[in-house]
């Protein structure tokens, strides 16, 4: 088991999740939870804190504490990304954003979505340095990769738990999806609409699959990078249909993934490297010539 949560993994690998998950942080802040600074504008005893913030306890949400959070989270998130001090800054990214979530949820609602999100923000300090593109392998690293592997189907499983704890069986024979479809559907979710009993079979289908989603650490890598994208493709249609947005988990589920492979800046610097290739590359913009043109294009003397 020890040698399972330790599995070494690339050290380019880490760089790279470590890239997407803190560039992720600070455009959740600006573009997908801009809302949390306007929590400040609700009376403070509105607020009431997750247990995490009774027990610390954390104050109650200013303007001033949340404009502090908002700044310093956004500022040190891009600098994380670019993999300096990694357990410093990742260390300090995780303390804010863990602020950041509990003044967004600590008003009635609370999101499951974040939960693998903020596991990989406090398991990559402790991976260390990593560099693009190094193969090194790193026991810390496939730690902090594996417990948030692990935090992405939990997030699955226990959904489907809750489903059925609260909901019961008539969950998956219930008007679950038409409720939704009928709150926030879009043009295509009303086309499946129509279709009989196509909604039921869909919640059948969700509850397997939630259910079933820890087996995928038993596929072989292949098979498993296969059906992780088979999950990216539930959560596109949820959107497709219904709107509901999974990004943080999404970004989160990038642990399954090579992304060790993926270096989008180095095939750049290649590309410009790359010299020209063509016949109208000469510097006047005349095509090249060849002795052998030369001579035939010269008339030869006659006898």
């Amino acid at each position: 088991m020890i040698r399972w949560l330790t599995e070494p993994v690339p050290r380019g690998r880490i760089a790279a999740f470590r890239t997407l998950v803190y560039l992720f942080v600070a455009a959740d802040l600006v573009i997908f939870t801009p809302w949390v600074r306007t929590r400040v504008d609700v009376p403070g005893e509105l607020y009431q804190p997750l247990l995490i913030g009774r027990l610390l306890p954390l104050p109650t949400p200013t303007p001033g504490l949340v404009a502090v959070v908002f700044w310093a989270l956004l500022a040190l998130a891009l600098l994380a990304a670019t993999g300096r001090a990694p357990r410093l800054l990742g260390w300090t990214v995780f303390a804010l954003y863990f602020e950041w979530m509990i003044v967004a949820m600590s008003y009635g609602k609370v999101d499951h979505d974040r939960f693998a999100l903020l596991v990989a923000l406090a398991a990559l300090p402790t991976a260390g340095r990593a560099r693009h593109g190094d193969p090194t392998r790193s026991e810390a690293g496939g730690w902090a990769l594996r417990v948030t592997q692990i935090a992405v189907i939990c997030t699955y499983f226990l959904a489907a738990w809750a489903k059925l704890r609260f909901g019961g069986p008539d969950w998956a024979t219930g008007s679950v999806l038409a409720r939704a479809i009928i709150r926030r559907g879009t043009d295509l979710a009303d086309l499946i609409a129509q279709v009989p009993y196509l909604l039921i079979v869909a919640q059948f289908g969700i509850l397997a699959f939630e259910l079933l989603s820890p087996l995928v650490f038993l596929l072989p890598e292949r098979w498993r990078h296969a059906t992780i994208g088979f999950f990216y493709s539930f959560h596109a249609v949820t959107i497709a249909t219904i709107t509901i947005s999974f990004a943080p988990h999404l970004v989160a589920m990038a642990s399954f993934l090579p992304l060790e492979k993926l270096r989008p800046l180095d095939r750049l610097r290649r590309l410009r490297r790359r010299d020209p290739e063509g016949p109208d590359d000469q510097p006047d913009g005349q095509p090249l010539t060849t002795a052998t043109d030369d001579r035939r294009a010269t008339p030869l003397p006659q006898p």
